[in-house]
């Protein structure tokens, strides 16, 4: 029993050394699985982390969150956003636009933002394509995106190859003062004639693309219902152009000043009064200055005159009384007769808001 005790010792050993090799190999394996599961899986969370923040996709996404929070001011500092007046002239649009639009109070609830599409150039520019709807409009922008020049390597950082702003060419006819989705705008403030702006000229002015902006005249004088302009190609320039219209107000005190004027004419006793669009003609001597009187008002109606108004040609009726004299045997007789007349008119706005009117007699 001795004797065999070695023996079954060195068996032992001779059978657990390859047993134990089998188990090494075992693990190794299981640890390169797990190893290569572990890259794979790291891999696969760069590629995600990369889409949602490093890629040009997660970039105007970021650009086009910065919008539906309402945050204008820190839009215009994403690379590439801000329009110089170099770029605009290369653009063919207006190096002087005004950026009175870049702001909060004028942008529109930007919302279902998807991204469609991410294509690169050649050159290295990629295409972003988005949907969205803004202000209730669906719509579909393009973005051009580029390696921003101040990348590091380690982080991609991007820029807008091409600004993502857009000019609106404003024209409002019959106004000086609009509002854009709800913001006033005087076109003396705005235009880069400033207090010399002709009425008549459209005023460039820079926006956010998207946007949805929402044009209106609201004035005691003029009014206009709302024109909605969708900016959503960057760099495009946008024409606009309305003709507002006279309030009832307004024409209320057209007629009140015409209806004063020609009261005071009426108080001129002449045949022919002053600056006046009525006058009485006799081929005799009248005996005593006549009298006027108004007998029927003119309805005032108004019309666009270039950067004014004008008093559509209207009738009106004066009546006279007056003695006269002949000179062919002396004799006296009244005379009490309708004299029928028509007017028209040219009505000014002045800087100050009010308005000049002047009446003149029409054929």
């Amino acid at each position: 029993m001795t004797a065999e005790a070695p023996v079954a010792r060195t068996r032992t050993a001779t059978v657990a050394g390859p047993r134990r090799r089998r188990k090494l190999a075992a693990d190794l394996a299981a640890l390169s699985v797990v190893g290569i599961l572990l890259v794979g899986a790291i891999g696969a969370t760069s590629a995600v982390l990369y889409r949602q923040l490093y890629s040009p996709t997660a970039f105007v996404l970021d650009y086009l969150h910065l919008l539906a929070d309402g945050r204008a001011t820190d839009a215009l500092l994403v690379p590439g956003v801000s329009a110089s007046s170099k770029t605009l002239a290369a653009a063919d649009l207006p190096e002087d636009a005004s950026g009175a639009l870049l702001r909060s109070s004028t942008l529109t609830p930007l919302s279902d933002v998807e991204p469609v599409s991410e294509k690169t150039a050649a050159d290295g520019t990629t295409t972003v394509t988005v949907t969205y709807r803004v202000g209730g409009h669906a719509g579909a922008t393009s973005f051009q995106v580029e390696r921003d020049a101040q990348d590091d390597g380690i982080l991609p950082r991007w820029r807008f190859a091409k600004s993502p702003l857009a000019v609106i060419e404003l024209a409002v006819k019959g106004s000086m003062q609009f509002e854009v989705n709800g913001f006033s705008v005087d076109k003396r403030q705005v235009s880069p004639d400033g207090n010399e702006a002709d009425p008549l000229d459209p005023i460039p002015m820079l926006a956010f693309s998207p946007g949805l902006y929402s044009i209106k005249v609201d004035t005691a004088a003029t009014t206009s219902p709302g024109v909605a302009v969708l900016s959503d190609t960057p760099l495009a320039e946008i024409p606009v152009s309305f003709q507002a219209e006279p309030t009832d107000k307004f024409i209320g005190v057209v007629q009140k000043q015409v209806d004063g004027f020609l009261a005071q004419c009426a108080t001129q006793k002449v045949l022919q009064p002053t600056g006046c669009p009525f006058g009485y003609y006799v081929r005799n001597r009248i005996v005593e200055p006549p009298n006027w009187k108004i007998e029927e008002n003119p309805v005032v109606t108004l019309e666009p005159d270039g950067a004014g108004w004008a008093i559509t040609r209207t009738q009106a009726v004066a009546k006279i009384e007056v003695q006269i004299r002949s000179i062919f045997d002396g004799s006296v007789y009244n005379v009490t007769e309708l004299v029928p007349f028509f007017l028209t008119g040219k009505i000014t706005i002045l800087p100050d808001g009010t308005a000049s009117i002047a009446v003149s007699a029409a054929d």
